[in-house]
């Protein structure tokens, strides 16, 4: 996941975006604790992911807030 690509989203998409990664993240928990994990290197990609977005979503946030001038 490109932060250019995220960057072109609205809002409303990386909300699902971000609900599509939480999803994943608890997947991902409960793979590990019944011993079914295969990649345990996703969780880290899935937590980044999410501040990635997060992130994103505080920088529009931010910027409609003020009008625009950020």
């Amino acid at each position: 996941m490109k932060l250019s690509d995220l960057r072109k989203k609205t809002e409303a998409q990386l909300g699902e975006e971000l609900l599509g990664l939480r999803k994943e993240q608890f997947n991902l928990r409960m793979q590990r604790a019944t011993g079914q994990l295969s990649k345990p290197d996703q969780f880290a990609k899935v937590r980044k992911n999410i501040a990635r977005i997060k992130t994103l979503m505080t920088e529009q946030s931010n910027k409609s807030k003020t009008g625009g001038a950020a």
